[in-house]
């Protein structure tokens, strides 16, 4: 979630640019309105989108918990890695309104295809070489679906279909007794489902992460363009401008859920399309008000249509990858870290690959192409990115195990009355930061009056801490589990909680960070360098919640007690890593600090 708080550097201004006309809104240049009200809904079709997607493969489509969550860690990464080539295209060629009003075209194009998904998967259950039947105990609804299984034996009869918590498989009869025992691996299930719908899903999803490219780095750099030089409201500006991210991101969360269980996924994907659409549409038809804001820098042609030509060339590609990463298998067990590596996708090696190279080349060439204190700077900004990446793996599991976790294992009652789904869960983050991001607002400046608020790795440190232990309470959730294996909400709303204060302690500085420490020549590469780290953040979340993948036959677990203690190990182990990822920073911070020559 990006916080209501953003450092001026981080929009810079356009090249061609008017100023405000003098009417206010707030204080601010009335075009802030407009550009607060875009943000949202674009905000409102990526959070509604990212609530709903892992349910909807899990759950239409019946991929495995390993398909489901690659794919979820590649979409997302994808959408965090676009951007930086996004930001090059309209410094270049589009100037920033022109992106974001095709970047809002292609996001809701995308939003659209994804309504047309198909009939849901059909699922079944293999052993002794043949292909059975299953059926669930009720339809239920696509968040209340049944919770038992059955496969057609043959000669009318239906067997329970029974998970255990060494991984094997029984099949009971109606009486509780059991009839066949599979060892582990001897019982599979999967989903009939459409090659074609799949790579509609796979279309859509591609053109999603295009236009998000688009349009991510460049709204930010029209808002930029509203406030001249050396204006103190810039950073009040960017603040009110950012609580649309979180207004946009709690009605799609709320909303979205409700539309899908009424109506069915379509509807769902439906009202975040129309919603962009509104955005585009906000743009479009400004009445001149933006006129002369992030305007297309000069040049003898206009390149619009070598760009979308660049765009539609752009989705295949990134749905071949998209595939990749859905069809790639895990790694043989004992195959250790090089079979690991070996069997990672495609986008899990190039991202890996360019990162890696970005962490030693870039410190590596700063200590030859500047001075030694610009060269020890950058360093510690290469330093902060790296732990910056753990930190993300860990958040990111919103989008997929957290969500599968509140949807399996999660007593999602309140009081015994008030009803959530899995994917409305999510809106305790956003909810938590519209709470107390002026608190900590208020608390950094009360701080740095008496010259006691944190340093940039203190804060950095203290929220890989927070974020770990976040995981490690909701491991302890397991010894107050209910006799089906599934935990209060409470518990997952503290994790959130935790989780929001610990994003309140580093997601507003890190940019702010990239613009103080790096060389001014190569800023625009070093944020760049940021939204990589993002990037392989949210691919590595992937992979992370692909090893808590739980057994399932149709859409739901086989065995609530393996699915809870599976969720809680992997919850525990991150966690753990986390915080001594965080202890390990709080330890190197004086050395950081000196690094850093005075940058606070």
């Amino acid at each position: 979630m990006v916080l209501p708080q953003a450092d001026a550097t981080t929009a810079p201004l356009a090249r061609d640019v008017s100023r405000s006309d003098g009417d206010t809104w707030l204080g601010h240049p009335r075009q802030l309105a407009r550009l607060f009200t875009v943000e949202m809904w674009e905000r409102f079709g990526f959070y509604g989108l990212r609530a709903l997607l892992v349910l909807y493969l899990t759950q239409h489509f019946l991929l495995s918990d390993h398909e489901a969550n690659g794919v979820v860690g590649g979409y997302l990464s994808l959408a965090y890695l676009t951007p930086v080539v996004g930001g090059w295209v309209a410094d270049r060629y589009l100037g920033s309104k022109r992106s974001v009003k095709l970047g809002a075209i292609l996001m809701s194009l995308g939003y659209l295809v994804l309504c047309f998904g198909g009939p849901a998967a059909t699922p079944y259950a293999e052993y002794d070489g043949q292909r059975h039947v299953v059926t669930m105990a009720s339809a239920g609804n696509n968040f209340d679906p049944g919770t038992r299984q059955y496969v057609d034996a043959g000669g009318g009869r239906r067997l329970i279909i029974s998970g255990n918590a060494d991984g094997s498989v029984d099949l009971k009869a109606i009486d509780g007794s059991v009839v066949r025992h599979f060892g582990k691996g001897g019982f599979s299930a999967g989903g009939e489902r459409s090659r074609g719908f799949v790579l509609v899903m796979l279309l859509a999803l591609s053109i999603v992460a295009v236009g998000m490219g688009l349009f991510k780095p460049n709204i930010s750099t029209v808002v930029g363009a509203l406030y001249p030089a050396g204006d103190q409201r810039r950073d009040a500006g960017f603040t009110i401008f950012y609580w649309g991210i979180n207004l946009g991101s709690v009605g799609s969360q709320t909303l979205c859920p409700l539309f899908v269980g009424w109506f069915g996924w379509w509807a769902g994907f439906l009202i975040v399309a129309v919603g962009m659409m509104i955005a585009y549409l906000l743009m479009r038809f400004d009445g001149g008000r933006l006129a002369g804001y992030g305007e297309p820098p000069p040049q003898e042609k206009d390149r619009f249509g070598y760009v979308l030509l660049g765009a539609a060339v752009a989705v295949p590609i990134i749905m071949a990858v998209l595939w990749n990463v859905m069809q790639t298998p895990e790694a043989a067990p004992g195959a250790g870290f090089v079979g690991y590596l070996a069997a990672l996708p495609v986008l899990g090696k190039v991202l890996m690959a360019v990162f890696l190279a970005a962490v030693i080349g870039i410190p590596v060439w700063s200590f030859r192409a500047g001075g030694r204190d610009e060269a020890q700077m950058m360093l510690a900004a290469i330093i902060l990115v790296v732990f910056n990446v753990t930190f993300w793996t860990l958040f990111e599991q919103a989008a997929s195990s957290l969500t599968l976790f509140a949807d399996r294992s999660t007593d999602l009652t309140l009081f015994g009355v008030i009803h959530m789904s899995a994917p409305q869960t999510q809106n305790f983050n956003p909810i938590t930061i519209v709470v107390f991001a002026p608190i900590m607002s208020w608390l950094w400046t009360v701080l740095a009056r008496f010259g006691r608020e944190p340093s940039i790795p203190v804060k950095f440190g203290l929220a890989l801490v927070i974020v770990g232990l976040g995981f490690v309470v909701l491991a302890a959730s397991g010894h107050f589990a209910g006799a089906d294996f599934k935990v209060g909400l409470w518990w997952l709303a503290l994790t959130y909680f935790l989780h929001s204060i610990a994003e309140l302690l580093i997601s507003p500085v890190g940019l702010s960070m990239i613009t103080k420490l790096a060389m001014a020549r190569v800023v625009g590469m070093m944020m760049g360098v940021w939204f990589l780290s993002i990037s392989v953040a949210e691919y590595l979340a992937g992979a992370i919640a692909q090893g808590a993948s739980v057994q399932t036959v149709g859409g739901q677990v086989t065995n609530a007690e393996l699915a809870l203690h599976t969720y809680l190990a992997s919850f525990q182990t991150g966690g753990m890593w986390t915080i001594g990822a965080g202890v390990l920073l709080l330890v190197l911070t004086p050395l950081l600090k000196r690094l850093m020559h005075g940058v606070q």
